[in-house]
């Protein structure tokens, strides 16, 4: 008879040993960075950044019509809305927990003109808008644009002469418009014109009108983008803009220059500051914050919402996940909140726990 030799089975502590110096003999590793990752519940504990309803403003633009919607070609899934549409939205916002939306106007060629005196017009639709809205849905912030270029003839954010944008005779209008949106219950002004020496203007009329506790949240970086061609389609400027705003809008190319027309805005009254555009701006968001320590805004502009909606609907990308992926970034690099034309969808994904 064969008899088969049978090795010892080691014993337990043999082998947890053996394991143990396999294991340190492949990497030598003592600290191994994925252990927080392996599961939801780890991930979520470590998170650094939290992307909430309270940092959403959502835009909505604003058209004088009887009927309720109308599409915007170039940014799919954005209507213009007539005021009774706008009041239900808002509604809606507050209901998600979004804190303000952003009201823009779509106004008639027929009522612009060189000097943008619709923009001073107490019933004109923006005015009429944040009055209905007011009423309605008192809870929800408005920030309304200080702005011309809805209201020009030829699309510019002040008034020309011959071919040069008129810098103080600008911010003379801004400042009137400012109190007319005031006086119609906009909570915040947002001078978005990057005229020299507008925030300062507009807080001392308010103050002395009685509105000291509207605040201004000033887009004090706003550079001449690329990425606001959707944004002009939807409020008609696209057909009615003479040139380009670079005489007046920051040069992209430029970041020191962000820090002084920050500092600037500060002086002159601004209670928060904004730059625009978003994404290909995170380093101009991450050095104004660390710089000033104040509510820093951005703003997920036209063109960055339209990329990623054209690669979502042609299946280059999934658009839940790179839209909260954008508007992560933008926590991260420091701001506060973000003006994003997906606020209703990301709201309802974060209700709904995603």
């Amino acid at each position: 008879m064969a008899f088969r030799v049978v090795q010892p089975f080691p014993a337990p502590q043999a082998r947890q040993d053996e394991a143990s110096a396999q294991r340190a003999d492949s990497l030598g590793l003592t600290r191994r960075m994925r252990r927080n990752r392996k599961a939801d519940w780890s991930r979520r504990l470590v998170r650094e950044t939290v992307l909430t309803t309270n940092d959403l403003i959502w835009p909505l633009f604003l058209i004088d019509s009887s009927q309720a919607r109308s599409a915007i070609a170039w940014m799919p899934g954005v209507d213009r809305l007539n005021i009774e549409e706008a009041v239900r939205q808002a509604a809606h916002a507050a209901s998600l927990g979004i804190p303000a939306i952003a009201p823009f106007p779509f106004v008639e060629k027929s009522l612009r003109d060189a000097t943008a005196t619709e923009a001073l017009n107490t019933r004109n639709l923006m005015c009429r808008a944040v009055r209905a809205i007011k009423a309605e849905v008192p809870q929800i912030g408005i920030i309304c644009d200080a702005a011309l270029d809805p209201y020009t003839s030829h699309g510019h954010d002040g008034v020309m002469e011959g071919e040069r944008i008129l810098n103080d005779a600008s911010v003379h209008i801004l400042t009137q418009q400012a109190l007319a949106l005031a006086d119609a219950g906009a909570d915040v002004i947002a001078p978005s014109d990057m005229m020299d020496g507008r925030v300062a203007a507009i807080r001392a009329a308010l103050d002395a009108s009685g509105h000291e506790e509207v605040q201004i949240m000033s887009y004090a970086a706003k550079y001449a983008s690329a990425y606001y061609g959707p944004f002009r389609d939807a409020i008609g400027t696209n057909a009615t803009l003479i040139g380009d705003k670079r005489t007046y809008q920051m040069d992209p190319a430029n970041s020191d220059e962000a820090i002084a027309e920050v500092a600037l805005d500060l002086e002159e009254g601004a209670d928060m500051v904004m730059i625009k555009p978003g994404l290909p701006y995170l380093d101009i968001i991450a050095r104004v914050k660390d710089h000033f320590r104040v509510p820093t805004f951005a703003y997920q502009v036209s063109g960055e919402y339209a990329m990623i909606m054209a690669a979502s609907l042609n299946g280059w990308l999934d658009g839940d996940k790179a839209m909260l992926e954008s508007l992560t970034a933008f926590k991260r690099a420091g701001a506060d909140g973000v003006l994003t034309y997906f606020a209703p969808r990301v709201a309802e994904i974060l209700k709904a726990g995603g």
